[in-house]
């Protein structure tokens, strides 16, 4: 897991805030993690990352109603583009956790750990993030072995590594959370964070 930290810490982005409006392309890739309707004419991509305060607050209180609302109604098609924030510590064996639940339960453990964001932050230390993870990662069929196999998994690291490059390289994200809609980056209102007004307003344009 170290020769992978060393790997990835080099892409860590210090930048926690929605990148300058700009075009990136929405098309599914084989290895996005999505929910709703595929056939929707509505694609909304979303680049975050686990360790991202914005991520978590947008995740916690915005994200179940965008989601009821455009989502389990067939109407958009959400695409969930993992990143790297600092602390890369953090987000890192984070998003690995979430890969290895599969994608039965991929989002359920996305949720989970911005739902335990906070906690991991106060508890102060790396070995206190594990025990909140695999606290959280129980439910979901991953004991103790198994989340231990997990950031053991040195493709799985590699993958990630791969899929942060091509969001910056070919997608030009710089900052968390980025959301792209049909081809569109929308950004907030000045001074505040995404808010499901902002997300109507965008949709409701892009049909």
């Amino acid at each position: 897991m170290r020769a992978a930290f060393k790997l990835l810490l080099g892409l860590t982005l210090l930048a926690l805030v929605p990148a300058a409006s700009m075009s990136a392309p929405t098309p599914v890739r084989p290895d996005d993690m999505t929910l709703g309707n595929p056939k929707a004419k509505v694609v909304v991509v979303e680049y975050a990352s686990l360790s991202c305060p914005h991520c978590a607050r947008f995740h916690n209180t915005v994200f179940p109603a965008f989601r009821k609302k455009y989502v389990d109604s067939g109407k958009v098609l959400f695409v969930y583009r993992e990143f790297i924030t600092g602390p890369a510590e953090v987000a890192i064996p984070a998003t690995i956790l979430a890969r290895c639940a599969g994608k039965a339960n991929y989002f359920k453990v996305v949720e989970r750990v911005f739902a335990v964001q906070e906690e991991i932050y106060k508890g102060g230390s790396i070995a206190t993030m594990h025990v909140i993870l695999k606290r959280e990662a129980a439910p979901f069929g991953i004991d103790a072995a198994r989340y231990d196999a997990c950031m053991a998994d040195q493709a799985a690291f590699d993958a990630l590594q791969t899929r942060v490059e091509r969001a910056v390289e070919e997608d030009k994200i710089d900052g968390t959370p980025t959301f792209v809609i049909n081809g569109k980056t929308i950004s907030p209102p000045v001074g505040k964070e995404m808010d499901l007004a902002t997300l109507d307003k965008a949709i409701a344009a892009a049909k």
